[in-house]
């Protein structure tokens, strides 16, 4: 980032200068001890678990020119050296947001804002990669899209960056308003609605209407990118006062939309179509990474970047860790879905995996699906109807939500013989792999709190599939 003043910081947060030059520069902005870089301002955040004031000496020791801690004038306070430059707020989180929204005002350069219920951060890396090309990007790293993310996003942002990239999540009503506020977007990206987070959003109406949010504060000189084929996009539409530029994937849309995927062809090294008659060969799997790719495209067509300039550089594209991710084990296919799932997105993996190339078994590995409120065990039991009707041989359930998943399986004609259960990760990761066989493909998908990492992780620790046994709930 930029260097600033320390009295910058004070204007923008309002917090107490307790102590140091009020012109001291500041070279960056560290919350974490264990990554500060000298000449960095410690801002000192707290949770349930953690208490950063803790660690302010650790701070001074690693570097840092300044600190900004948790508290008040006359609180009692850790003790620190007289001649530390030192501010107090009475939430550091509420300042370090405060600090991100002042340092975005000083930025120039466009500013993409990325939200959906599934996708963003594929979306995210993908448009990362496509714009590096040809200039300097900074983007989210990992899912940084929070009020403690965001931030830290939009500090990273040097003076040579010439494209800003932001994710925003949420799971509750007015995060995503916030965030956008705060980033300040000059163009905005829902990926797709669906049901997700809705133990803090209610109903997927509540979901359409946070997703919007972002649309709604993108100026008109502005534009958004929207999926054509999803069933909201004319409520979405609305809500946008800039240019809308619009993808289709197969769908009736198609012939309205700016950029529109059809003929796709799915093999062992990614995913063949025709982009508006042209054809590409992309390296990711699933029509869901079609749609991830077309959104990031429209992103281009919106920035006035010529598609001929980046379309070179979907062959360089990867998948991210744990998503949807293949990997070859003995003669064992896995395909590694397991960094989190929702409804929308195990409806885009079975997708993929149902229509891949068919050896031996296709065994799916389904964990519960979190944060679906009081629609739980609907969505699961819904779900499971449609893995019945998906292809799939074998049925390894884990958690206790999705045995209501089985329950739909079952309702429809799902032989029980192959319908199987576990409490927990740790069971079904060390069953499932001693039951694969030579030929099988392994699709492991779930919350990210259920942690089904440990199948995939189990698999590559033991590299010797053996024949089907008998498993017990």
């Amino acid at each position: 980032m930029r260097p600033f003043r320390f009295q910058d910081v004070l204007d923008c947060t309002g917090a107490a200068h307790r102590s140091g030059a009020a012109d001291l520069e500041i070279l960056g902005v560290s919350t974490d001890t264990r990554t500060l870089r000298e000449g960095d301002l410690f801002l000192a955040l707290s949770g349930p678990n953690f208490d950063g004031n803790r660690f302010a000496m650790r701070a001074i020791e690693a570097g840092a020119a300044a600190l900004l801690l948790a508290g008040r004038e006359g609180e009692n306070l850790p003790e620190i050296p007289d001649e530390m430059p030192l501010a107090l707020h009475p939430e550091p989180r509420r300042a370090f947001g405060d600090l991100g929204a002042w340092y975005r005002s000083t930025l120039t350069m466009p500013l993409i804002a990325i939200t959906g219920s599934c996708g963003k951060t594929t979306t995210k890396n993908i448009l990362g990669h496509l714009l590096g090309g040809r200039m300097r990007v900074v983007a989210s790293p990992s899912s940084f899209n929070n009020d403690i993310g965001v931030p830290h996003t939009l500090l990273s942002a040097e003076s040579d960056t010439q494209i800003l990239i932001c994710e925003l999540g949420s799971n509750n009503p007015g995060e995503i308003a916030a965030l956008a506020r705060l980033v300040r977007p000059t163009a905005g990206v829902v990926t797709n609605v669906g049901a997700v987070h809705l133990e803090g959003l209610g109903s997927l109406e509540g979901v359409v209407l946070e997703k919007g949010d972002l649309l709604s504060i993108v100026p008109p000189d502005g534009f958004c990118v929207l999926n054509a084929d999803g069933p909201f996009f004319n409520e979405l539409h609305a809500r946008s006062s800039a240019r809308v530029l619009s993808f289709s994937v197969e769908a009736s849309a198609r012939e309205e939309s700016d950029l529109n995927a059809t003929e796709l062809h799915f093999h062992p090294g990614g995913t063949r179509f025709l982009l508006n008659e042209r054809e590409i060969e992309s390296p990711l799997l699933g029509t869901h990474n079609v749609h991830n790719l077309l959104a990031a495209l429209c992103v281009c067509l919106g920035l006035d970047i010529p598609l001929d300039d980046v379309i070179p550089r979907i062959g360089g594209l990867s998948a991210g860790p744990r998503r949807l991710e293949r990997i070859e084990l003995e003669g064992v296919t896995i395909f590694d879905d397991s960094y989190n799932s929702n409804p929308e997105a195990l409806r885009a993996a079975l997708q993929t995996f149902s229509r891949g190339e068919k050896t031996g078994r296709r065994v799916l590995v389904l964990g519960d699906m979190l944060e679906l409120g009081a629609l739980t065990a609907e969505l699961h039991h819904r779900m499971g109807a449609e893995v019945a009707e998906s292809g799939i041989d074998l049925l390894v359930l884990v958690g206790d939500l999705a045995k209501a998943a089985g329950s739909g399986a079952s309702e429809k004609g799902f032989s029980s013989d192959a319908l199987l259960h576990f409490s927990d990760a740790d069971q079904a990761a060390e069953a499932v792999s001693r039951w694969a066989r030579a030929g099988d493909s392994v699709l492991v998908k779930g919350s990210r709190g259920i942690g089904l990492e440990k199948v995939v992780e189990a698999f590559r620790e033991q590299r010797d599939p053996r024949p089907l046994g008998q498993a017990s709930s």
